[in-house]
């Protein structure tokens, strides 16, 4: 099955699949009865000390992704996604107005080598 990433702002598209939202926090100026999302794993998402401590700072951009790892390592809610992605599409939702430093990039390559058959 796919994993997408789209900004919970962003329009939904009939190819999502299930969209499911991964932050912590509400995003501001989105109402939660139009939001078209399935569901919203809050748990999934960083620490508040992490996100915190990260800020969308670029320059701390490794050392987010090797913590947030260690964080999802012990994770009940991924085995949850990990299950749902075998049986459907899902689009990882996030709020982050930086495309190419946010959780949701690094829980997709989590997923994805969870998804990877053993050798």
């Amino acid at each position: 099955m796919l994993i997408g990433l789209k900004r919970i702002y962003d329009k939904p598209s009939i190819t999502d699949g299930k969209r499911v939202f991964i932050d912590r926090l509400w995003p501001r100026g989105v109402k939660r009865s139009t939001a078209n999302i399935d569901l919203w794993m809050k748990d999934i998402a960083p620490s508040d000390e992490l996100r915190q401590w990260f800020n969308h700072e670029p320059d701390k951009w490794e050392g987010f992704q090797k913590k947030y790892r260690k964080e999802l390592e012990d994770n009940k809610h991924l085995v949850e996604l990990v299950a749902m992605i075998k049986t459907t599409d899902i689009t990882l939702l996030y709020s982050s107005k930086d495309n190419e430093h946010n959780n949701a990039i690094v829980l997709e390559e989590v997923l994805k080598g969870k998804l990877k058959p053993s050798k």
